[in-house]
């Protein structure tokens, strides 16, 4: 079951609108999208990558 809209967040380290906001209660993909721009275009990257992603962010 899809829920019915994206449950956007953003990291507890942003400490500017500078950032972007996720959104991972889909149970097949991570959405992100630009905090200044909430209204432009939404990527949505499948689950495993977004994790392979955030392992290799944390180790930058």
């Amino acid at each position: 079951m899809q829920p019915e809209a994206p449950n956007w967040r953003t990291s507890s380290y942003t400490g500017t609108e500078n950032c972007v906001e996720v959104a991972d209660n889909d149970l097949k993909h991570v959405m992100v999208r630009d905090t200044k721009a909430r209204g432009r275009a939404i990527l949505a990257v499948q689950r495993d990558s977004w994790a392979a992603f955030v392992e290799y962010a944390k180790g930058a």
